[in-house]
């Protein structure tokens, strides 16, 4: 068949099918395209993380509920195999300090501290840092609630501006002088350098940190 025999017989069907059934089958094609978008967006979640992963959780042999050292604390949480540290500190944890800014390791509004070291959140698996001490902000200041010499430095020089980086700031601030408690004014600013500022505060940060190492 020709491609105008085609058209004209597809066209002189639906000019004579029964409204009703017109509407059956466009109701039947929305519903394809929903199954059908649902299904390729589940897979491409179940399929992000690692080689392997959905095979291993199908076969019943990830251990999903872990335990996380937390700001001092074990915290047993549901963990899915491609889930993110930022994800699980956020949703699951309700610690929000950590902010999702770029999602690609490149602001580091998601900066927390694994182990004393400075480490974006944002494409680190969970599963990853089992075993390991994780600091968020809300775990710099003291027990009693007393602010870090870091945080209070940063009041101080009036570093906060819309405040949405600040959190990532204090945190890479800590780590540096858990590292080097006297570093150069070079040496601040080449740790400070993976913590974007859209207010361009970035000498009130760098002021910041110096004031805070010096009263170490």
């Amino acid at each position: 068949m020709s491609e105008h025999e085609c058209h004209s017989a597809c066209q002189d069907a639906h000019e004579h099918a029964p409204e009703g059934s017109m509407r059956a089958n466009r109701r039947d094609f929305i519903k394809g395209v929903i199954a059908s978008g649902v299904a390729v967006t589940s897979s491409g979640y179940v399929m992000v993380g690692r080689p392997g992963d959905a095979q291993a959780q199908a076969a019943g042999t990830v251990e999903r509920l872990v335990t996380l050292n937390v700001n001092g604390q074990d915290r047993r949480v549901d963990v899915l195999p491609q889930e993110t540290l930022v994800q699980t500190l956020r949703y699951k944890l309700n610690l929000t300090g950590a902010k999702i800014g770029c999602d690609h390791s490149e602001c580091g509004n998601c900066t927390v501290m694994v182990d004393d070291v400075a480490a974006y959140s944002c494409t680190m698996l969970t599963h990853r840092v089992r075993g390991k001490k994780i600091t968020t902000v809300e775990g710099i200041a003291g027990p009693n609630g007393q602010l870090h010499k870091v945080q209070k430095a940063m009041i101080d020089e009036i570093a906060p501006q819309c405040g949405f980086c600040t959190p990532g700031q204090v945190v890479t601030a800590v780590a540096l002088l858990k590292a080097n408690p006297k570093p150069t004014v070079d040496e601040v600013r080449v740790a400070m350098s993976g913590n974007m500022c859209r207010c361009g505060a970035y000498d009130h940060y760098l002021k910041a940190v110096m004031r805070a190492s010096r009263e170490a």
